[in-house]
């Protein structure tokens, strides 16, 4: 069943998190990702959230969602089937797991379907179904049965919406053939090629892995006989799972939590005596894990920021230049103001990617990243393709041209490098042809770039921190972005 792939146009997205309005009141904040230059925002909602009796529906969090869309930002809701009553595992948030009952679950999705009918433009099955036991309790056919459901219901109360296949993540895609997590994504490949629209990954550890990643997405799906647009739904770095010092040191500390056996019932958990033995010899730690934890130093957190904004801009350019035009950010805020738990694991390993915070009850703080996805929101307004340009004169060099309709021409580049200490290194003189008449170039941190003009040729410093080089008079940082924010 072919069905009308994702209309043209690259759209930047972000993802307001895993928990809206699920544990405190759903606030705005569709504006304030449209601040940032989002034209796609992307909310999860759980079953028990919307019916959390049989029969009786709560609309207080899809409603408040509905009320704040704007038309020029395209809506993505992420649905779990997650239900103190409803499911086979029963919970209130995670993990979702497969209803006891398909016409019940049915008549779930097709009363929220049908309240947001023609204001929602993707509907996805879940997340990371493969991610056994934490965000999915149940196999793979156990999935595709439902996906099945899912996508026919979504399908009768909208016909324009979407189906999102639940996210493929970077560890499915690298991992070999015949492993757990691939096989998982074999079966639902096969057995639901007719359930979705738009295959989703999740592109988190090495950026340059983006492309093969891509690829291998594509590959699968062939490999049974078909192929769908691929989009994708979460992104960010840097993570702890780019660092092998880092992610061998935090092993260490979970394994000694998991063996060591609790002094009585009341004990904390291993994942919280982990995070404890972690605060508890920062000052050993390598600064790759270090950097993580709240209250490092100063400069080693401001390192961390601009890796952070570097990957905002080079994750979305190498997935754009590899045919994907749908990209969501991981992830806006916090959904809980004034809520702080160093302890917390899932906190550690990815609270610091929110792009704003709450200065009081209201998102009104925007971290370094934000400035960057802003800048690159601008950079790219009205881009139609990213494609790479082949360097065999400057070979560590990474080189990409954007095509805009209506705008001057674009280029976005930079040289490879460590992740934690590629920075420290000089920049590269790139010579680049440049016919166009004006040339301008601001980084990723919004510092303007010296560009050096002879004719048809442009001379300019690119380092692992990306440049964006426009033939727009004028160009420069959107409003709210700093000039001085380069390294410290």
């Amino acid at each position: 069943m072919e069905r009308e792939t994702v209309p043209p146009g690259i759209r930047l997205g972000i993802c307001r998190g895993i928990s809206y309005g699920l544990f405190g009141k759903p606030d705005a904040f569709v504006p304030q990702a449209g601040a940032l230059g989002a034209a796609l925002v992307r909310v999860y909602v759980y079953w028990g959230q919307v019916e959390p009796e049989p029969g009786r529906y709560d609309w207080a969090t899809v409603d408040a969602l509905l009320d704040q869309l704007d038309p020029a930002v395209e809506t993505w809701i992420t649905v779990c089937s997650s239900s103190p009553w409803a499911t086979r595992t029963p919970s209130g948030f995670l993990p979702s797991s497969p209803a006891n009952d398909d016409a019940q679950y049915a008549r779930f999705v097709d009363r929220l379907v049908t309240r947001c009918r023609g204001r929602v433009e993707y509907w996805q099955c879940g997340n990371e179904p493969s991610n056994t036991g934490l965000l999915w309790d149940g196999t793979a056919p156990q999935y595709a049965a439902q996906l099945a459901v899912f996508a026919r219901t979504v399908r009768q109360a909208d016909p324009a919406a979407r189906v999102v296949l639940g996210g493929c993540g970077y560890d499915v895609l690298s991992s070999p053939p015949g492993s757990r997590a691939r096989a998982f994504f074999d079966q639902v490949v096969d057995q639901g090629r007719d359930d979705f629209d738009l295959f989703c990954v999740n592109l988190y550890g090495d950026p340059h892995d983006i492309p093969a990643h891509v690829d291998d997405a594509r590959a699968m799906m062939r490999r049974h006989g078909y192929e769908r647009p691929v989009v994708a739904g979460e992104y960010n770095g840097p993570t702890l799972f780019e660092f092998p010092d880092a992610q061998a040191a935090f092993q260490q500390a979970m394994t000694a939590a998991f063996a060591a056996p609790a002094a009585d019932p009341g004990a904390e958990p291993p994942d919280r005596r982990t995070m404890r033995a972690l605060y508890d010899r920062a000052e050993q730690l390598p600064d790759a894990l270090r950097m993580f934890l709240d209250d490092c130093p100063p400069a080693l957190a401001a390192r961390r920021d601009r890796i952070n904004s570097r990957q905002i801009v080079t994750r979305n350019i190498l997935a754009l230049a590899a045919g994907i035009s749908r990209t969501v950010c991981w992830n806006l805020a916090p959904e809980i103001p004034g809520y702080r738990d160093r302890l917390n694991l899932m906190g550690f390993l990815f609270g610091k990617l929110a792009l704003l915070d709450y200065d009081g009850a209201e998102l009104g703080i925007r971290h370094p990243s934000a400035e960057t996805f802003a800048l690159l929101a601008a950079q790219l307004r009205d881009t139609v393709q990213v494609r790479r340009v082949e360097t065999t004169d400057h070979p560590g060099l990474h080189l990409f041209e954007v095509e805009r309709t209506g705008r001057g021409a674009l280029q976005v580049m930079w040289t490879g490098g460590d992740v934690l200490t590629g920075e420290d290194l000089p920049a590269t003189r790139i010579d680049l042809p440049w016919p166009h008449g004006n040339a301008h170039a601001v980084d990723a941190f919004a510092t303007p770039v010296p560009v050096e003009r002879n004719g048809s040729t442009v001379r300019l410093p690119v380092s692992v921190t990306p440049v964006f080089v426009s033939s727009d008079p004028g160009t420069g940082a959107p409003r709210g972005a700093s000039a001085d924010r380069g390294q410290e």
